[in-house]
């Protein structure tokens, strides 16, 4: 039965649901049969598309030096699922499943085993690639596309929960984009109520046309019906990466960035959660080429809107090195499009990690001293001039922001301070009530905070 056809009995399910009853209306016996023949329609459809889709599933465990394919349980530590992707044998899974092995075992629908090559890694996405090598066409499933994935549609999770070989699990998609769970660098994870357990990892999720959505890759394990799989467009570009390179290569901007709170929205004049901010530009790489500045909001990259830290980074690293990219920024008030061109990723993590802030009006709570080239050493700081912070209060401002011994301020809103002269004069120049904009640096990353002294 097509997908339409099922969208159109669900339609009319749906209806029925809405309709009044009538309890002094007996039921009739024709329509009785009728509700029962849309119901076992609906089933059909879910029933045919499982029974075509499980035999592109399979077992997948790391193996470990005393493994052999007899004496290893299928529940075992590292067990995860995986899907058959092409005819000639690679499968796809979570690269914490496969972990540092090079070699693991798979399990097929029919109960053959195979020990299968981990071809490529990408630790940032959580995903891995294996080849089994065989003079046999294995099923295989296919890519769908996750950026047409809606809310509220259905899907269906195969899987090896505990050991339990390809179980299926239907639900809806109950939402997209999802970031911030650190669970890896680059996240935009669908999140499915289709039942996941450990075990699912590397499994597929599919939508009514059988197509691959997502890759299953975690849960909260503190709750029911709340599971993760990484989007299959993401998936795809890491596999065809994988497969011809052997790794991913992404492009790199050179920025340290963090997310506009309220606070840093009103000293740069921009709304909350608009673009991200600029806390830091590395030196001779391609932003600074390109002129972008600390204290730019970047808002969009080539069209997309930028809202988050963590998406600046993803939709650059879908970027190849030699790209150019067009980046769009707000630079005192004023908009401007900068091309960039992109070099290659560096290993380095580029987003500034911050304590939320805190919103108490106490006085500022540190102490400061100027920078010596001793100093400098002992708190492991690249820069030669700017003002130390040499005490930090318990319970004041400073703390409450994350403020520590050993940070360096470079700037008091935004003018440059190089002595504890240049310091004291830029604070006593804020009226009574005003927030006060630091640019500070710790070791080898910069960022901004803002501080709500209750008076000078």
């Amino acid at each position: 039965m097509s997908t339409v056809r099922l969208g159109w009995c669900i339609g009319i399910l749906s209806l029925a649901l809405w309709l009044p009853l009538d309890a002094d209306r007996p039921v009739s016996a024709s329509a009785e049969p009728g509700g029962l023949h849309l119901l076992e329609e609906m089933q059909d459809v879910i029933t045919d598309l499982a029974e075509r889709v499980k035999p592109s599933v399979v077992s997948v465990g790391a193996i470990r030096p005393k493994d052999t394919l007899r004496e290893r349980p299928p529940n075992a530590p590292g067990s995860g699922s995986g899907v058959i992707i092409d005819q000639d044998g690679h499968i796809i899974t979570n690269n914490h499943v496969v972990s540092d092995a090079t070699e693991v075992e798979v399990r097929l629908s029919d109960k053959t085993k195979f020990i299968a090559q981990v071809i490529g890694k990408d630790p940032d996405t959580d995903l891995a690639i294996l080849k089994v090598t065989t003079d046999r066409k294995l099923p295989s499933a296919h890519f769908g596309d996750s950026s047409t994935v809606k809310v509220g549609q259905w899907a269906l999770a195969v899987g090896n929960p505990f050991g339990l070989d390809r179980t299926v699990t239907l639900g809806v998609i109950s939402g997209i984009g999802r970031e911030n769970m650190n669970l890896s660098r680059y996240e935009n994870f669908l999140q499915t109520d289709a039942s996941i357990n450990p075990g699912n990892s590397g499994g597929p999720l599919f939508n009514m046309h059988g197509e691959v959505i997502g890759i299953n890759t975690a849960i909260i394990n503190f709750a029911q019906g709340i599971g993760f799989a990484i989007p299959s467009n993401m998936a795809r570009q890491v596999m065809e990466q994988l497969l011809v390179r052997g790794k991913v290569v992404r492009g790199w901007l050179g920025v340290g960035i963090q997310p506009v709170t309220a606070d840093l929205a009103e000293k740069f004049g921009v709304t909350e959660g608009e673009g991200v901010l600029v806390n830091e530009v590395f030196d001779n790489d391609p932003a600074s080429r390109a002129g972008i500045k600390p204290g730019d909001i970047i808002t969009k990259v080539d069209g997309k809107a930028v809202e988050t830290p963590n998406m600046l980074s993803r939709l650059i690293a879908t970027l190849p090195p030699g790209a150019t990219a067009k980046v769009e920024v707000i630079r005192d008030g004023r908009r401007q499009l900068l091309p960039v061109p992109l070099s290659e990723r560096q290993d380095a993590p580029v987003v500034a990690s911050l304590p939320p802030p805190s919103r108490s009006e106490v006085k500022l709570g540190l102490d400061v001293q100027e920078l010596t080239a001793e100093l400098a050493g002992k708190f492991k700081l690249r820069e030669s001039t700017g003002v130390l912070i040499a005490k930090v209060d318990r319970g004041s401002i400073a703390e409450a922001e994350g403020l520590r011994e050993g940070d360096l301020i470079r700037e008091v809103n935004r003018v440059e301070v190089a002595s504890v002269n240049a310091f004291t004069t830029a604070v006593l120049k804020a009226k009574r009530g005003d927030t006060i904009l630091l640019r500070v640096l710790r070791e080898i990353r910069a960022f901004y905070v803002v501080l709500k002294p209750a008076d000078k």
